[in-house]
């Protein structure tokens, strides 16, 4: 009898394991970019090789980026990025970890796209700060896309802007995620 008991629980917990794990979606190419508008210079780059994981269950999702792999149309503006102010030697990776915070708002058997909240703690420069955001998920025949928008400021992240170039960048950067998730 203590077998049988001790079999049923090993087999609920490895279906609830399971259960879980199959909530798992994942992208190796996600697209982080971002923009920074003055009056004097427009700034843009984008980064296509994101890492991403979200629990379609738990609405818990991550994010993990190289800040070298950042591509900017001027290769100045990526040295001066990846050199002078992200500092990406010091500093290799950018990072999100966080919530869907209403996951049970989606439902994953119908198509359409859920506005939802995300909340979490943002890791650039080596500074983690908690952030809110809104953010879409797709559902279409079953695959999942998603996207948010939201600004940071270089002040919260000590990313020093030289005096010279101040007005050439701006203070707040629009930063856009963009990723399509592949069942795990």
């Amino acid at each position: 009898m203590k077998r049988v008991v001790i079999t049923l629980l090993v087999i609920i917990f490895c279906c609830s394991y399971c259960n879980s794990y199959s909530q798992l979606y994942f992208t190796k190419n996600g697209r982080i970019s971002f923009f920074s508008k003055t009056s004097l210079e427009d700034i843009s780059a984008s980064n296509n090789q994101v890492l991403s994981v979200i629990n379609m269950q738990t609405g818990a999702i991550q994010f993990s980026l190289l800040n070298n792999a950042f591509y900017f149309p001027k290769a100045k503006m990526q040295d001066d990025f990846n050199d002078n102010y992200i500092e990406s030697n010091k500093y290799p990776k950018s990072t999100f970890t966080g919530t869907i915070t209403d996951i049970g708002t989606i439902n994953l058997n119908n198509d359409g796209n859920y506005q939802v909240h995300i909340n979490g703690d943002l890791t650039i420069h080596g500074i983690t700060k908690n952030i809110t955001a809104p953010g879409t998920i797709n559902i279409k025949s079953g695959n999942i896309s998603a996207a948010a928008s939201f600004k940071v400021l270089l002040t919260d992240y000590n990313i020093k802007v030289p005096t010279i170039v101040t007005n050439k960048i701006a203070k707040e950067i629009e930063v856009t995620v963009s990723c399509n998730y592949e069942k795990k």
